[in-house]
């Protein structure tokens, strides 16, 4: 499992999944119905801790710079 993501695109990742799951939670969001949908950020939050990402495997992307 070689590492796929630079440090650009993995802190985008973590801000976007954090801010998906504090609307999840609801953390100063309303409650709505769709509060649901911010679990998807465990998504960009993970690939972004582990440094690889599926997606760009497959797509051929490498943002690390190597």
């Amino acid at each position: 499992m070689t590492r796929n993501l630079g440090a650009f695109d993995r802190g985008l990742r973590i801000l976007i999944g954090l801010l998906l799951i504090a609307y999840a939670v609801p953390i100063g969001f309303p409650v709505t119905g769709w509060n649901w949908v911010g679990w998807i950020g465990v998504v960009p939050l993970l690939t972004a801790i582990v440094g690889m990402c599926p997606a760009y495997g497959l797509l051929g992307i490498n943002s690390c710079g190597r």
